[in-house]
Formats: structure tokens, sequence, C-alpha cells
């Protein structure tokens, strides 16, 4: 599934997340890895004792440095048996190098790592990768500390509830992608669904509303509605949970009980006044994961970025 894999590395960390999963996913099936590195140095460009062409040269000796300091890299890991690319490039905007180079290049799958805070036990999230979880078209898999042990769990996030024919797409490619995983991995398959409580106003706003027969109705279509994604699903679950709240809560709830190794959830990547008002689940969801988040756009998805 994922055989062409677009691989950011962090040239301020020793280790590479990113990269000790790439390697991960390429021993389990045959993949191409590409070592992806965007550079930019605002210096050389306001450089005016310089020509044009010095310039020019100054940038690719630099691109050069970088693209040695990769090869440094791979070598502390075992990958003599896979194959792997170097690439380089300048650019202001690293966000946009990695979305351009990840759809001119054909990958299937940009793998990023995060980013721990100094001082805190928290994790640090760049504005690059929400640019990512937003606006790039392939799958985007933000990497923490959490390990990929055989026989865990693997938790799909669906919106089994809404008849909104993107939703029902996008829960197949959830599903796709975390059973292609999981048997993978021999992992365990979760399937999670949350479902909104009734708001409290009603009860004060219409006294006779019968607030627990209400959320009894939900519930129940929650549950017919997640039955019907597992039986359509060609991949086995070993649990399913119905929840009643917030996704941005939830998730990382289960997740935690279960010790997943991987949350595979899908976000419509709203950008702009939208993304303010109603925000993006993956993003309010990693925040709290202690685990890889795996992120799928809609079918058709079309990046802001390439168009």
């Amino acid at each position: 599934m994922f055989k062409n894999i677009l691989v950011v590395l962090d040239p301020n960390q020793e280790q590479q997340k990113a990269l000790a999963r790439a390697l991960h996913i390429a021993r389990l099936q045959p993949a191409r890895l590409t070592l992806f590195l965007s550079i930019y140095d605002f210096a050389y460009e306001m450089t005016t004792m310089l020509s044009g062409e010095e310039r020019e040269q100054m940038r690719q000796g630099l691109v050069s440095e970088r693209e040695q300091w990769m090869r440094g890299i791979l070598k502390q890991y075992a990958a003599e048996q896979h194959r792997v690319d170097f690439l380089v490039q300048w650019h202001h905007r690293p966000f946009e190098a990695i979305i351009r180079t990840a759809v001119e290049g054909s990958y299937d799958l940009i793998i990023k790592g995060t980013r721990k805070h100094d001082t805190l036990q928290s994790v640090i999230f760049t504005p690059t990768d929400w640019h990512l979880l937003r606006k790039a078209p392939q799958p985007v898999l933000l990497v923490k500390d959490h390990d990929w042990p055989q026989h865990s769990s693997v938790l799909a996030a669906v919106n089994a509830g809404s008849d909104s024919e993107v939703h029902q797409q996008l829960n197949n490619k959830i599903l796709k992608a975390a059973g292609y995983i999981s048997q993978k991995l021999n992992s365990h398959l979760h399937l999670v669904n949350c479902y909104p409580g009734a708001p409290a106003s009603i009860a004060v706003e219409i006294p006779e509303f019968d607030t627990h027969q209400y959320q009894l109705n939900v519930r129940e279509h929650h549950e017919n509605a997640l039955a019907e994604v597992a039986r359509h699903a060609e991949v086995e679950f070993s649990g399913s949970h119905l929840r009643e709240g917030i996704p941005d809560d939830e998730i990382p709830l289960v997740a935690n009980e279960l010790d997943a190794e991987l949350v595979v959830l899908g976000t419509i990547g709203r950008t702009g006044i939208t993304a303010a008002l109603l925000g993006n689940t993956a993003e309010h969801v990693i925040e709290q994961l202690n685990c890889d988040l795996l992120a799928v756009k809609p079918e058709g998805f079309k990046s802001p970025v390439v168009n």
C-alpha cells in the first residue's frame, strides 16, 4: 500500500524518528524511501556583495553538505538492503517544499517526526506539521516516541453516523489503511466512533423534551451505523468502541486504554476561516496522543499548495 515514501528529516534532532518508522514499514513490505530535507538561509539571499552565480554556488554547497549529512544519518541505521534516495531543496517554506515534492514524485505516504519540548514533558507541533495535516493530499504519518510492537493495537477512528458521501468514502480509506498496517504488524484492530450528547440547554428551553430517550435514539443510530461500517469492511476487528462525547477527547482516551501504537483518522483539510471556526479533529487529537497518528484525506482532495 505504501510503496513510495517521503521521509522528512529534522536537522535539529539526533534521533530521526521518521526514518526509523519508515525503515520499519520498509521491512514489512518492499518500499522505496526518499529522505527529504528543506533548507533556507535568508542571509544568502541578501548578500549583495556576491553575484547571482556566486550565491547559487553557495546554495549548492550547502545542499551538498546536507546531502552528506543525510548519508551519515542513514549509516546509523541498518538500511543496507533498502532502496534509499536523498533529496535536499532550497525553499523558504518547508511545508510547500514537502507537499510539492510529494505530489510531483507521486509519493503515497509522508512521514515526519514530532518534536519533544526541551523542558516540558509535552510534544511541540510545528507549523509545518499543521500545514501537512491540512494541505497534503497524501496520507501523513506523524511519529512520536511510541514503538510499533507486534500484537499491539491499531485504532481506526471513523464517523459512522454521517450520511455524507465524503465521510463514507473517508471511512473506507481509514479502514483500508488501518487494516493494512494492523495485518502487517499482526496487531489488534479496533474501531472507535463518537457521537454528541444532548445539549443541556434543551432541557431548560423545552421542559417536555425527553433528553434520556433522545440520547438512547442517538446512541442506537450510531451503534447501528458502526456495526454497518464494520460489516462492510474487508478486515476483522478485535473490538468496537462507541463513545458519547467529542472526538477530540474520546479518541485519545480509547487509544490510551488500548495502549495503541497507531491511531488512523480522516481530516477534511479545512483551512482559513473554516478551520478557525470549526477546527480540525486531527490537530486536536494528536496533541493528546502518546502514539503515532496517520491522517488521510478524502478522495479527490485538492491541495491549495499545488493548485
